[in-house]
């Protein structure tokens, strides 16, 4: 039997090695810190307003995805019902053309006129 994506995605994750993981972030963060004390020293209370954002910056992103996504997609479901969430637009017929009767067209050949070309 194959394996559902979820599964799958649980299988990989949980063969991470998590150590490297958290190594490899620590260093990324240090070097960050280290860059912007370099740039922009320890004075005014940078490093405070700095995490005053990062900190607002969070929780907005927090509220939209942990909050306002899953809301919007339930209000739509239960307010509007499932059918209106999925409807898709129809298909649009092709146009038909105003010559009438396909008898009635005429069709240029292909090949080249044998009149002279007037410019």
């Amino acid at each position: 039997m194959p394996v559902s994506f979820p599964q799958r995605i649980q299988k990989s994750i949980a063969a991470w090695q998590w150590s490297r993981v958290a190594v490899l972030a620590g260093i990324s963060l240090l070097l960050a810190l280290m860059l912007v004390v370099y740039l922009f020293g320890v004075s005014d209370y940078f490093f405070s307003r700095l995490f005053s954002a990062f900190l607002v910056l969070f929780w907005l992103l927090a509220v939209t995805f942990l909050a306002v996504v899953p809301f919007v997609t339930w209000a739509t479901e239960h307010w509007f019902g499932r059918g209106w969430a999925e409807a898709s637009s129809p298909v649009p017929r092709p146009r038909r053309t105003g010559s009438g009767s396909p008898a009635n067209r005429s069709f240029s050949s292909p090949a080249p006129s044998r009149r002279p070309e007037t410019r």
